[in-house]
């Protein structure tokens, strides 16, 4: 019977073997020839020993730097249904952070204070100064009001596209072996085996081309749960720690608020994050939408109208 099971066993750990062999073999392959259109529309610079890419678009006088959420693949494709609302009046840059996008996977810490310096230096490296305007979604919030306190000559206002606060991290649950398993899934390939899984919110409801659609599939092939993800995963706790001990900064700030769909949290306790954050603010205000999280890919239209209204009265 013993050895029956044994038998049984092996053949099930072969079988895996050879699916994770085969998988990874398909995946390398398909990279290699996806290489020709992995090609960075914007500028590459060299920020702390590796390469991160810089979008710009748009000649206006205020700059607009949109800074993506934790997990984004794309995010110059993410954020481009609304920006290219904006581009005509505003200078628009979007800051691929080391992992993300065109950007070379590192091996630099992800504190707060090594991100924001990497951006920071990323933007002047390309001749974009400030002071900025920044768009931050999701987790990139805790970046935005770290850059808002430390150097508040360079931050105009903060417009916030349902962005974290601190307290949104203070109970978090890490789940980290499911991070992992994710991480190990899309370095093999399994993610090209799962049908939809590539289709973000910018494919579904944005206004993205049938090439660019095609282009943001390609990146999500190289550029999901990678080692700088999975390590700003790791550090965010701590980071927000450090930027909710250090208050509110005095900058003027719009929140955009989503019905809490795609965050882990209900909508009441998402909301009420961002809500007693805002009520806490002398010069704040939020707005809330009906839409999931990625409301940037949904109510762009919206949100570009009441962006431009609100940078205006500055």
């Amino acid at each position: 019977m013993f050895k029956r099971i044994l038998i049984l066993f092996s053949i099930i750990i072969a079988i895996l073997l050879l699916i994770i062999t085969t998988s990874y073999i398909i995946h390398h392959n398909q990279l290699s020839k996806e290489d020709q259109l992995f090609t960075p529309p914007g500028k590459m610079v060299e920020v702390n020993g590796h390469q991160m890419h810089v979008y710009t678009e748009g000649n206006g006088e205020e700059t607009l730097v949109f800074m993506s959420g934790g997990g984004t693949s794309s995010p110059v494709l993410d954020f481009k249904s609304l920006f290219s609302l904006l581009s005509d009046n505003y200078k628009i840059v979007v800051v691929e952070k080391a992992g993300y996008g065109f950007s070379d996977i590192s091996d630099s810490d992800r504190d707060i204070d090594t991100i924001l310096q990497e951006t920071r230096e990323a933007l002047l490296k390309s001749g974009v100064e400030g002071p900025y305007i920044l768009f931050p979604h999701s987790m990139s919030g805790i970046e935005a009001l770290y850059w808002a306190q430390v150097y508040p000559n360079e931050v105009k206002a903060i417009i916030g596209l349902d962005m974290a606060v601190p307290a949104t991290y203070k109970d978090y649950d890490l789940n980290m072996p499911l991070v992992h398993v994710s991480a190990f899934a899309a370095n093999i390939g399994i993610t090209r085996w799962i049908p939809g899984i590539s289709e973000s919110d910018a494919i579904k409801y944005g206004t993205l081309t049938d090439e660019e659609k095609e282009l943001y599939k390609v990146i999500f092939y190289r550029r999901t749960v990678t080692k700088n993800m999975l390590n700003e995963i790791k550090s965010i706790q701590a980071n927000a720690e450090k930027v909710g001990a250090a208050g509110i900064p005095n900058v003027p700030m719009l929140l955009f608020l989503s019905n809490g769909q795609g965050t882990g949290w209900n909508e009441e306790e998402w909301n009420e994050f961002q809500r007693d954050f805002i009520s806490k603010h002398n010069d704040g205000t939020f707005i809330k939408l009906d839409c999931s999280h990625y409301i940037h890919d949904i109510e762009f239209k919206r949100i570009a109208d009441e962006s431009e209204k609100y940078i205006e009265d500055l």
